[in-house]
């Protein structure tokens, strides 16, 4: 296994998953679509739990991570979790699921696995730190992604496994419009929304689109590096926190001195990031970040409210002159009856979950309500921005209704308006019937 902290394959996650049947070591799989590559019936872990249990005792720390890793790809789970006490956890299709053919991995055991990914550093970077980010190689090449950090004063480690191809936006559930991002000369694209919802995969595609189709200097400072973006039309730079540079405000006031067109920030939350992103965008420069929050009312309210109050209507002024755009992303599970339909009929193409979206789009009357700190009214233009490439979440979730992809209890669930959901479902149906 090759194993690395400071570079890795571009990937990005995935969004489809394999169904479980069974998992209890003598493990049966319905053969669907995963966005993962499927594995044939002759690759799929089939041992029996009693065997499983003996070669994982048995082996080194390198012959654990090496089985369970081979057993994350078998099942085409998404992440794989150790905990001290616990069996190892894999998620597969949304849902934590227990390896009931393991045994319990101990304090020791956590320790020897979190040395062996990391290295010798590992207490050093714990203590400093409190948690280390990395990425991996398994024996097949299928490439992860790792944290390790304390839990109740024991270690734990969470593995992702990421994606082999980046995919178009339309593969991901997002409209082909998004792809006029990577057509501009400035500005600031935020994707938002929360761990795991795919904001790394969007932006990928993103980047990716500017360096198949444009001449230009591209800069990622990332944490880790989770997508290889060879340079083809683009000249691209890719920086890991820890290994290239010591931090996202240090990497970004660097790149304003590395004559960048295209600057990719992996995350902007502290002050400092905030405002030299923000500078960055007005001088010129292409800026693409990611924001923890849920939809666009609520990445302007989180970025403004980092900056003290006397400094915010200002910070509203220059986002309003700025932002271009915002993409606020969930990723959900699929259980409509057009999947569930597939499912039966035993069809290789079955969704396993899907992206509903919010887009914003800032056009004059978007940046008005930004500079005048109206951003509760924003919502309303979203809503009736469809002409300029705008849409609400709750349109997403009705469009995904009509598709067959979601349950009413699921759109429901994650709707803002169930009323407005139920709506939009019954005019879309009614444009089809007639």
């Amino acid at each position: 296994m090759a194993i690395s902290s400071k570079y890795c394959k571009k990937r990005h996650r995935s969004f489809g998953r394999k169904r479980m049947l069974s998992f209890d070591g003598g493990t049966r799989f319905n053969n669907t679509c995963s966005m993962f590559r499927t594995p044939a019936p002759s690759e799929i872990l089939a041992i029996h739990p009693i065997e499983i249990a003996k070669t994982f005792l048995a082996g080194s720390a390198e012959d654990r991570l090496h089985q369970l890793l081979d057993h994350c790809v078998a099942l085409g789970a998404s992440d794989l979790h150790l905990g001290s006490g616990e069996l190892p956890f894999f998620r597969n299709r949304g849902r934590m699921l227990r390896a009931e053919g393991y045994s319990e991995l101990d304090a020791g055991q956590i320790r020897d696995l979190a040395h062996f990914m990391v290295g010798e550093s590992l207490d050093d970077q714990m203590s400093r730190r409190g948690a280390i980010d990395g990425s991996l190689t398994g024996r097949d090449g299928s490439r992860y992604r790792f944290n390790v950090y304390v839990s109740q004063g024991v270690m734990a480690i969470a593995i992702r496994r990421l994606d082999d191809t980046i995919r178009p936006l339309s593969e991901l559930g997002l409209p082909d419009s998004l792809y006029s991002l990577a057509d501009l000369r400035d500005g600031l694209v935020v994707v938002s929304g929360p761990t795991g919802s795919g904001k790394s995969t969007t932006l990928a595609t993103l980047i990716d689109r500017i360096n198949r189709e444009h001449q230009s200097h591209i800069i990622t400072i990332e944490d880790p590096v989770e997508y290889l973006h060879p340079s083809q039309r683009s000249l691209v730079h890719q920086r890991q926190l820890g290994i290239d540079c010591p931090s996202f405000q240090d990497a970004l006031v660097a790149s304003l001195r590395q004559d960048p067109d295209v600057i990719l920030v992996g995350e902007i939350r502290e002050l400092e990031t905030i405002r030299i992103a923000i500078t960055a965008a007005e001088t010129g420069h292409l800026v693409f970040t990611t924001v923890h929050a849920g939809d666009s009312v609520g990445v302007i309210e989180r970025i403004t409210s980092v900056f003290p109050a006397e400094e915010q209507a200002g910070v509203r002024r220059q986002l309003a002159l700025v932002l271009r755009a915002n993409i606020s992303q969930k990723l959900i599970v699929a259980d409509g009856p057009a999947v569930v339909a597939d499912e039966k009929r035993g069809s290789n193409e079955v969704k396993r979950r899907v992206i509903a979206s919010e887009i914003m789009r800032v056009n004059s009357a978007v940046a008005n309500l930004v500079a005048s700190g109206k951003s509760q009214q924003i919502y309303s233009v979203i809503e009736s921005g469809s002409n300029a490439g705008m849409q609400t979440l709750d349109q997403d979730l009705a469009r995904l209704m009509k598709q067959g992809l979601i349950s009413e209890r699921t759109a429901m669930a994650y709707a803002h308006n169930p009323a407005i959901v139920a709506d939009r479902f019954a005019r879309l149906r009614q444009r089809r019937i007639s």
